[in-house]
Order: C-alpha cells, then structure tokens, then sequence
C-alpha cells in the first residue's frame, strides 16, 4: 500500500490523538505569525518614527550663510530643515514692548508697558535703536529646538512652513499689548527704513523666558521677537544673509556620521559646531527597536521549541506503533518509507495548522501590535499648535502571503525534524527486534 494511503488512514483512525497533534501545531503556527506580524510592524513604525522624530542636528558656523546651509540638505540622507536668520525690524502701527527696568538712573520709564505711544515707539524710538523688534528669519519653524523640544510652543494657530509667503509668528505678549490675533495682518519696515513688509499672522506662541531684570532695548525683550519665513528676513535685513545655525532632521544617530562628512565639505574641516540631539529618538524609537528584537527572539524560541515538542510527541508516538513498524518492515517495506508515512502524517496536520494561525493573526495581530508597540512619549511639542511632540505613527499589522510563507516554511521544517530525528532510530532497527520489543 502506498505510504502516503497509509498516512491519511493513520491520521483518520486516530482522530484524538491528530486532533492533540493539530492543536499543538496551531499554538505554534500561531506563535510564529504573531512573532513575524510584530516583526514587520515594529519595523514600519520604526521607519515612520525615523521619519517624523528623528534625529536633530546643530550646525552652526562663524559666517555660515543660508545658501550654504541649503547645500547640506542632502538628498536621501536629510528629510527636513531649516536655518535661522536674524535681523532687526521697526513695527509700523503697532506697538513694541518696552522694558518694565527702573533706568540707569535710578527711576522708572514714566510710562507704562502698556501705554506707550504707538508712534514714537514704533517709528522713530526704532530708528534710534536699530530696529525695536527682533526678526528671526526660519524655513520650518518646528524645526528649532525650543519648538522641537517643548520649552517654546504655539498657542493659537500653526508654525510657519517652507511654502510659506509674507507671513508672521508673533510672541503672546507682543499679540496681547496690540490686541493682535491670528489672521491680522502687521506691517514693519527695516532698520534703514528703505524696505516694507505686510505680513499675515498666522501662529502666537509662549516664549517661557521673563523679561531681564535688567534694562534692555526693546529688540532684547523675548515679547518682542517675531519669526518669519526666511524671503521676509533678508527683505527686512542689513549687511549679508548671515544666519545664527542651522537645524537638520536625519533618520537615526549613526547617519549623523555622514552628515558631519558633508559639512566638512561644503564649511570646512574645521571652525564649525555640530551638535546631535538624539533624545526624542531614544525616547520612541529604541522602545520600538527593542520589541523587534523581542519578536525575532519570539520566532527563534518557538521555532526550537516546537521543533523538540513536536520531536517527542512524534517520539511517542513511534513507540506506540512498534509493533505496526515491525509488521510493515516484515512484509518487505522500505525503511525509509515509513519515516515518510510518519512525515507525511505531521505536514498534513500542519498545513490546516497554518491557515488556522493565519486567521488568528488577521484577528489578535493588531491587538497584539497595538499592546507591544503603541507606547508613545507626549512630552514633547511640535510648534504646530498641540502639546505633543512628534510621535510615531501607530502600529499596523498587515498579514501578507510573505509571512504566511515563512509560517508554513518553518512549520514544514519543524514536521521534518519532528520526524526525521525519531526516524533515526527506525532506520537503526530490524523487523525482528521491532516486533519483539514491541510485547
């Protein structure tokens, strides 16, 4: 009779024990899937992590220019950045803080911080001091660090962007002295008063820093700085387009390596400052990286484990079905065949085991993802309005025929295993000491 004939009599004339056989083989199909389905969703939500927290790096240089900080947004290797841009500016029908200080003198401004003469203070007290308002020019604003990292956050409305046009991001109390909101349109010239500006506001953030206890001019005071797109800074700006530093987001510490290479390039092997600040990626991404490790684990131990389980069930099994060898090897039936019956026997039990996992996976994997992986740190603000900081996509967990494949891949290896190790001692044996060891 054909080996193959005999199996599937085998497996129908001991339904108990297939049926034991198939429920051990669905726990570890289902164990492998689940390792294999965390796998492929830590490792997507480690790329969207990389992609939105990353990794922030400092470039700052005596004489660094924007054109040469944009030569270092590298395709590939960067996703966003931008650079700073200070300059000095005179509100025009509107009015600039003024510091609380007692004067040099001993007295007091006789005015106070909210009454001064919206004229005198904006036009001609600006002319005096260079500008009472401090400009900073940005290409993406959630990019700098106050931002990035919570100290500074917006409070109404949105972060300026590299798209954006003649627009304005003011300080609460500058926006709260003039009764200014989002939406408003403010209007400055330069220091030399030989360039205007009409600017849109669209973003008030709270600058936590207290005025000086000191008297400063007006462009000091942290109320009276304003940040706009870097087109308005140079409009607004003297002298060359100069900027303070320069902010780069790459998608994990060790590509810091490369990015310090390009700016050795395009600034210099030397006099440059390069600082990385990594603490939001330790934050959520190496939780992430941790569970990915913990799924390989997963997969390795129950690949072993299985594989012994199965081995000493199908052990068992043998031994109780000694007498059923010694008959068949009696009868003239090659040895190797009934390690092939007994082989055939356990892959047609895993083969249903397989899509049995698969439909446990369709069903726990997202929750099984949701629980391991969804572990987000909201600590930290984006300057784009809301308290938290970026954070990692979350999970999904996605059962494509690939995983199936290295399910039923490995479940195969395992039946082989299970049987071919046992079988090693059929092999070894004779039809007369099998049926005699057998009583």
């Amino acid at each position: 009779m054909n080996f193959v004939k005999r199996a599937g009599l085998s497996l129908g004339g001991r339904r108990s024990r297939t049926a034991a056989l198939l429920g051990v083989f669905v726990v570890i199909c289902t164990l492998l899937l689940g390792g294999f389905l965390l796998q492929g969703a830590s490792a997507r939500q480690q790329a969207d992590a990389q992609r939105a927290v990353g990794v922030d790096v400092t470039v700052g240089k005596k004489g660094l220019t924007a054109d040469l900080a944009d030569r270092l947004d590298v395709p590939g290797l960067v996703h966003r950045y931008t650079s700073e841009l200070p300059a000095r500016a005179v509100p025009r029908g509107f009015a600039p803080l003024t510091s609380r200080a007692p004067k040099p003198g001993g007295t007091r401004d006789s005015r106070r911080d909210g009454e001064s003469d919206t004229r005198g203070a904006g036009d001609a007290g600006g002319q005096r001091e260079g500008g009472s308002l401090a400009v900073h020019g940005v290409r993406d604003l959630g990019l700098l660090l106050p931002f990035s990292y919570g100290s500074t956050r917006i409070t109404s409305g949105r972060g300026i962007t590299p798209d954006d046009a003649d627009v304005a991001v003011i300080e609460r109390r500058l926006a709260g002295r003039n009764h200014l909101a989002v939406g408003d349109t403010v209007r400055m010239r330069s220091a030399d008063g030989t360039r205007t500006a009409t600017l849109r506001i669209v973003g008030v953030f709270r600058d936590p820093a207290d005025d000086p206890a000191r008297r400063v001019p007006p462009q000091e005071l942290p109320g009276n700085l304003l940040y706009v797109p870097m087109a308005t800074a140079r409009r607004l700006g003297t002298g060359t387009a100069t900027v303070d530093r320069a902010v780069y987001r790459i998608g994990s510490p060790d590509r810091a390596e490369r990015l310090h290479a390009e700016a050795e390039c395009v600034l210099g092997t030397g006099g440059f400052d390069f600082t990385v600040n990594d603490k939001a990626y330790r934050d959520q991404v190496r939780p992430i990286q941790r569970v990915g490790a913990f799924a390989r684990l997963i997969v390795q131990v129950i690949a072993l484990a299985g594989a012994l389980i199965l081995s000493l069930l199908v052990t068992l099994q043998i031994r109780e079905r000694r007498g059923e060898l010694g008959v068949l090897l009696s009868l003239g039936e090659k040895k190797w065949k009934l390690v092939g019956q007994h082989a055939v026997e356990v892959a047609a039990v895993a083969l249903p085991a397989v899509a049995l996992a698969t439909l446990a996976g369709v069903f726990a994997g997202q929750r099984a993802a949701d629980t391991f992986l969804d572990h987000r740190d909201d600590t930290h603000s984006t300057g784009e309005g809301t308290d938290s900081g970026p954070v990692a996509a979350p999970p999904t967990v996605r059962v494509g025929p690939a995983d199936v494949g290295k399910v039923a891949g490995i479940g195969l290896g395992i039946s082989l295993v299970a049987t071919v190790v046992p079988g090693i001692g059929i092999l070894r044996l004779h039809p007369r000491s099998l049926l005699v060891d057998s009583d």
